[in-house]
């Protein structure tokens, strides 16, 4: 009985191994990279809340873990649970809906036991699920298919929208798109899309809640309200500014140590970043993003059939819209909604969504190099 035990743990230990060497090693250099870099800033971010520096550390090890199983995993049993988990998902948002538990005036949250939040099950639920709907239509793909693939995004996003969640529903609905985008979006049908967002612009504008309206209304001049809507932002650009060409260096960051920028750990880490590495250090961290979403594309070029190609490509979305939103808002481009630093800011959800996602493409790399 245990040498059988041990010979299986053999098997198993060769087969992790090899699968791990077979998978793409330069994007988990990067992914390490970026989430080493992130620590190194919000120890400094942190230094009055101790307590979410050592809780970092187990959302790290936890979506290290997570990462890690999702790898060894080949793609054809990835697969077998992108439906049932779509419909789980799509149930969940349901139930949010008529029984969800409320915080701060968003009802995100529905508790079975345990609470959750099931918008971000969706951010890999939607992808996963189109990409499977468009691998089991082979070479058959028109414009009805898009429609449909359009109406199952369109559900999950207009009930996120409805909690409201206004940045978890834009990196749904783009990762969501990526996938009928990739698939074979001709030209004519892109073109009435944004005709027709264009048209429902009025429409979009008079179903936004009041505060999301404010957001919008604030990007245009912050100085409206410099002590309210404002804030964030102006203290978010006076932190970038004032880090220079080099920053102000590591612990050093006046702007952050002196509570000016809010939630300085996770939405705004990046002005704290900006601050104390200067342009310098914010051009190096904008390459490794750039190379991270370049290699999430690169293993999609490369990927074995077509589900793990528009499953690779929509990973490379996810990690470009986390990123533009987040360091566009900061930078006082994009009004502020509430998207974390991919691999940087401080959170365990997001954290171990996007250790899934990087989990999912060193798996489609390892099935790739067989």
């Amino acid at each position: 009985m245990l040498d059988a035990v041990t010979q299986n743990g053999f098997l198993f230990a060769r087969y992790a191994i090899g699968r791990f060497f077979r998978s793409d090693l330069l994007l988990l250099t990067i992914v390490a990279t970026l989430t080493t870099i992130g620590f190194v800033a919000l120890y400094s971010a942190g230094y009055s809340f101790p307590w979410r520096v050592d809780n970092q550390i187990r959302n790290i090890m936890i979506a290290t873990v997570g990462m890690s199983v999702v790898a060894i995993i080949p793609i054809k049993y990835i697969k077998r649970i992108a439906t049932p988990l779509f419909v789980i998902g799509c149930v969940l948002l349901v139930l949010t809906l008529v029984a969800g538990v409320t915080v701060k005036g968003a009802t995100r949250w529905v508790n079975i036991g345990i609470r959750i939040q099931p918008s971000e099950l969706m951010k890999l639920a939607v992808p996963m699920m189109l990409a499977l709907y468009y691998h089991t239509r082979k070479d058959d793909i028109g414009n009805l298919h898009h429609l449909i693939a359009g109406m199952m995004l369109l559900f999950p996003v207009a009930l996120i929208l409805k909690q409201p969640d206004l940045g978890t529903s834009i990196l749904v609905g783009l990762a969501g798109f990526a996938v009928i985008f990739f698939a074979g979006l001709s030209r004519k049908f892109i073109i009435g899309l944004g005709v027709s967002i264009v048209a429902m612009m009025p429409f979009i504008w008079n179903v936004l809640h009041d505060y999301q309206k404010e957001r919008i209304m604030t990007l245009l001049d912050p100085t409206t309200d410099p002590l309210g809507k404002g804030f964030h932002t102006l203290q978010s650009l006076i932190a970038i500014g004032s880090g220079g060409l080099t920053g102000k260096g590591w612990m050093e960051g006046t702007q952050a140590h002196l509570d000016f920028i809010p939630e300085r750990t996770s939405d705004f880490l990046f002005a704290v970043y900006g601050e104390e590495f200067g342009f310098v250090g914010s051009l190096v961290l904008l390459f490794l993003y750039t190379l991270l979403i370049a290699r999430s594309f690169y293993i999609a070029a490369y990927a074995e059939d077509r589900f793990s190609r528009l499953l690779a490509s929509a990973i490379g979305t996810i990690f470009f819209s986390y990123t533009f939103v987040n360091i566009g808002m900061v930078s006082g481009i994009l009004p502020v909604v509430g998207v974390p630093l991919p691999f940087m800011s401080y959170g365990g959800t997001a954290l171990l969504t996007l250790g899934v996602c990087t989990g999912l493409l060193l798996s489609i790399s390892a099935d790739s190099r067989r």
